[in-house]
Formats: C-alpha cells, structure tokens, sequence
C-alpha cells in the first residue's frame, strides 16, 4: 500500500521536469503510429486494409492530460487524489501537502489535516500511457534515478514486482478500506497561522506543518509548547494564540474553546488558532 512519504530531497527523482516546448515524435500507444508531432489511431482488432480511413490526432491535443499542473512536466509515478480525481507527479503532490490541505488543482480540501490519506495508489495505467507517448521519458527517469541514489551512496530501490491476485471465489468481498487510521483520541483539528511576530522576540524558524491533530483535551498550555519546540523559540519570548477576538490562556482546554466560541472559530472543519510572538514583559524589567 502507498502511504505518506517524507519530504523529497532537492533534486530527487520522480518528477521529470520535462516540458514540452515543442512536441517531438512519439511513440505509439498500442496500435499508435505517429511522427512530426501527429500519430494515427486505429481500433484493435479490425482489418489493416489500405483504403481504411485513419484518424490523424495532434500530439499537443493529448499533452494536457499528461502534464503534471504543478511542475509543468510530464507525469512521473502519477498519482491521484481519491476526493477529486486529480493527478500529478508523486513527488510534486507529497511536497505540496506538506504547506497545504487542499488539491492544487480544485482547492478542495483533501483532509483536515492528513492530505497524504487520501491519495490513491499510483494510477499505473496513466504512467504507461505517457511513457509510450514520450521518447525515452522512462529511459531517462530511470538513468536519473539511478545517478541520484550514487551520487550519495545509497542503495539503487529495485523495481516493484507486481504482486498476484489471490483468487475470490467463494469468498466474500470487503469494501475497500484506507490502511491509516487515526486514533479516536486525536479528535480535533487544528489550523495554526502566524500573525507576526515584534522586534526583540530573537531568531526563531517558521513553522513548517500548519495542519495539526490533537485530542480536544489538550490545553493551550500544551499548544504553546508545540510552537516553542517546533519553531526553537528563546525562552524570553511570549507566545500569545487568539482564536476569534479572544486572547487564551494556558489552562483553557481545545474543546472548551471549541465549545465557547462556536462555528466562528472553525474553518473547514478546523479550529483556527492565532499566534504572535512578543517580547516578555520579564524581559524588559
């Protein structure tokens, strides 16, 4: 089963970057036989006579369905979102749903805060079908790949072998079901977004996941924490979190909030905190 995938590295293979400024000659699909930028399509299976009319097709009238919408290149290990039927290259949609939520291409929102759920398995079919459209597009994926893995060594990853089917006779079918599961406890969901931080608060990183999954029983305490950690805040610097108009404080807990201040905190299903940094009243006695 494929499942969430760390960030890829700069430079990593599965996308191809290839654009098509011009298209070239491609190779045909099935029974496709083409050059100059048209091939000609002909139905398996009926007579190759020669007065047999054949449909000329434009490449250029195929190459947006092959094309990935975020990188601009063609389709590597194409992968599609199961809520909207999207796809794109593998690495460039994993990347993407490390910043956002929501598909790139229809801004629906995939998943409150685990994108990478609800992205299918590759759709193989796809990823045939544009290698035999483009010349030595697999050729020279594959070549990338493997220079990739050298030039830091790593082991080359051997190819998948497809797995066989066991036979369903006599058994009973179960719906498909998502193999990631997220535990009962971790009831609701966060939204985090910065609002500035003042001159003094020292040096700090941004906070790289804005997407966050906790129990209702977390505190803002608990919140403050995360920040603190996640984002190497200096101990002198206040964290203030604000949902709505109501400045929190440390004991209060998500459901609480959630509670108290009704649907005008949530956003998509998420309870939307705020959070400034300044400097601490401490600090400046």
């Amino acid at each position: 089963e494929e499942g969430p995938l760390p960030l890829p590295e700069a430079g990593a293979p599965g996308c191809s970057g290839s654009r098509p400024p011009e298209l070239e000659p491609e190779r045909g699909l099935g029974r496709l036989r083409g050059g100059m930028g048209h091939f000609s399509l002909r139905l398996e299976g009926r007579p190759d006579s020669e007065d047999e009319e054949e449909r000329l097709i434009n490449l250029s009238e195929l190459t947006p369905y092959i094309l990935c919408s975020i990188c601009k290149g063609y389709l590597i290990d194409a992968t599609t979102i199961t809520e909207c039927l999207h796809t794109f290259c593998k690495s460039c949609i994993v990347r993407h749903f490390y910043y956002s939520n929501r598909c790139p291409k229809c801004n629906i929102v995939v998943h409150q805060t685990q994108p990478l759920y609800n992205i299918s398995r590759l759709d193989r079919q796809l990823q045939d079908i544009v290698y035999k459209l483009v010349i030595n597009l697999e050729e020279r994926e594959k070549k990338q790949m493997h220079d990739f893995y050298k030039e830091r060594g790593l082991e080359v990853p051997k190819p998948a072998v497809p797995q066989p089917v066991p036979s369903s006779k006599g058994r009973s079918k179960k719906p498909l079901e998502s193999v990631f599961r997220i535990p009962p406890e971790l009831d609701m969901s966060l939204l985090l977004e910065f609002i500035g931080a003042n001159e003094g608060t020292g040096h700090f990183k941004p906070l790289e996941k804005k997407f966050v999954r906790v129990s209702g029983e977390a505190t803002i305490g608990h919140v403050e924490k995360f920040l603190r950690r996640k984002m190497g805040l200096d101990p002198a610097c206040q964290v203030d979190i604000i949902c709505g108009d109501h400045l929190l404080e440390q004991y209060q807990t998500l459901r609480e909030i959630r509670r108290a201040i009704g649907d005008a905190a949530m956003q998509d299903g998420l309870l939307v905190l705020h959070y400034g940094l300044v400097v601490s009243p401490l600090k400046i006695t």
